[in-house]
């Protein structure tokens, strides 16, 4: 028997108090939609639309997480169409996904972070399919190589081509959803096939306070009649965009999120929906929206609690720093995320390899937070009683034996029980630490990096998927005024 660890912010009462109070202020507040669709839809349902709000009635939220599911499963591809189960959301697991749409990418060889260009993007694909305690990969980077308007749609196809994993995405234009609709259907083997094992999920944020753009109520919709995923992220920054007080601010984000599940089930009821969350507490000193901030790694936990309440599978902006460099702030800022994602029962963390406020990206640190995935995933599996008895019979064996060693029980259960980082993680002795390199840790994982983009065979992606989602995308950069498609590979 395991018993899962886990952390609780509220007690029952208070629990609950958040969530009447979420459904209360879509009741007497509103939240505003800026898309004619979504609107027609509320309206249709029985909310109150007047003075640019929509008022959102307490029974419409019922029936909204009546039937939106509580669990979705992501699929990676294989060869020759195969897929296989990545990440089942709600499933009881912690998963990790680099973070999304980062601007910069950290040069470990400069030493400066610049504007990422496509081989930045195929790269961090690439070592992202190479990670063991990395489920799901992501639109890591937004290619500053390609014309803006294209750059949703084309760093979703490097990510489709580069990497086998299912990925985090989302629009930055109303007009893309087509065009990245159209390669996820080609990678995933057909439309239905789709429906039925999503390789994909999307980022649908609200602005906060309550406000839905044309932008994202679009997607929203979008998502949800294609039976593609939607990740609802809402951002509440307390003292700026939400309440200062921590537990105001988290019932804003339900009351955020919640708007979102009722728009998202309007137009597909039964639709995979995600109970998602970017808040941070905002430092008033340098007007910075710190992800490190243990008050955001708190207000991220406390979401979570709240989404599962809610039956919904949850996801957390967590597990990431706002160092500008891979040092020890952006260690102990992403460990400490990690741990609080694995204790609060989040699904999916999005983080690893992030610094300076989700903005810039670092291969190095997506290696080595790889292994704070790795060991915020054994957290959370926590402390399994093995045998019966438990202790007694091999607590004699070993004491009258002298050591434990040497035991047919230490033989059994030592890799079960323990989690052995990779060698980015130091456990040698010094002296063979300074036999072989005496490396930092952001040195030794940039040598992994290479080492890894070196050895790693491609992903074992149907040629004609590749070449479609370079056709589309070649397609797509023309239109835009730029003649050749930059190599991937």
């Amino acid at each position: 028997m395991t018993r899962t660890p886990l952390v609780r912010w509220f007690d029952d009462a208070d629990r609950e108090r958040i969530v009447v109070e979420a459904i209360a202020i879509l009741e007497e507040t509103g939240v505003a939609v800026e898309h004619d669709e979504a609107l027609a839809l509320l309206d249709g349902a029985g909310a109150r639309i007047e003075g640019g709000r929509v008022r959102v009635p307490a029974a419409l939220v019922e029936r909204s997480l009546e039937t939106a599911p509580g669990s979705v499963l992501l699929w990676s591809r294989g060869p020759a169409g195969a897929s296989s189960p990545a990440a089942e959301l709600g499933g009881g697991e912690l998963f990790f996904t680099p973070g999304s749409a980062a601007l910069r990418v950290l040069d470990h060889g400069r030493g400066g972070a610049r504007p990422p260009a496509t081989a930045d993007l195929a790269r961090f694909a690439r070592l992202t399919d190479a990670l063991a305690n990395v489920a799901v990969q992501s639109t890591c980077l937004v290619p500053a190589d390609v014309p803006a308007e294209t750059a949703d749609r084309y760093r979703l196809a490097i990510a489709l081509a580069c990497g086998a994993k299912p990925v985090v995405t989302g629009t930055f234009r109303e007009d893309s959803f087509p065009l990245m609709l159209d390669m996820l259907v080609a990678a995933a083997g057909g439309e239905e096939r789709l429906r039925k094992r999503p390789i994909a999920v999307f980022d649908c944020c609200p602005t906060s306070p309550l406000h839905w753009s044309g932008l994202t109520a679009g997607a929203l919709l979008d998502c949800a009649r294609a039976g593609v995923p939607a990740e609802i992220v809402a951002m509440p920054m307390t003292g700026a965009t939400a309440p200062a007080t921590l537990a105001a601010a988290v019932a804003q984000h339900c009351a955020e999120v919640l708007s979102g599940v009722v728009i998202h089930q309007l137009a597909a009821p039964g639709g995979p929906v995600v109970y998602g969350g970017s808040p941070a507490a905002f430092d008033m000193r340098h007007g910075t929206t710190p992800m490190g901030a243990v008050e955001t790694m708190m207000l991220d936990g406390a979401n979570a609690e709240i989404g599962r309440r809610l039956g919904l599978p949850v996801h957390a902006y967590i597990a990431l720093s706002d160092a500008k460099l891979v040092d020890y702030q952006g260690g102990f800022e992403t460990g400490m995320g990690a741990a609080i994602a694995a204790l609060s029962s989040v699904d999916l963390a999005a983080g690893p390899g992030m610094l300076d406020f989700e903005s810039c990206q670092s291969p190095e640190k997506l290696l080595l937070d790889n292994e704070i995935c790795g060991m915020a995933r054994r957290l959370r599996a926590g402390i399994a009683l093995r045998e019966e008895p438990l202790a007694r019979t091999v607590v004699a064996e070993g004491t009258l034996r002298g050591d434990f060693l040497s035991l047919s029980h230490t033989a059994r259960w030592f890799r079960a029980e323990t989690f052995f980082p990779g060698r980015l993680v130091d456990r040698l002795p010094w002296e063979r630490w300074k036999k072989e390199g005496g490396q930092d840790a952001a040195a030794r994982a940039a040598s992994e990096a290479e080492r890894i983009l070196a050895e790693a065979p491609p992903p074992a992606i149907d040629p004609a998927v590749v070449r479609h989602l370079r056709e589309a995308a070649a397609a797509d950069l023309r239109a835009a005024g730029m003649d050749r498609i930059p190599d991937w590979y």
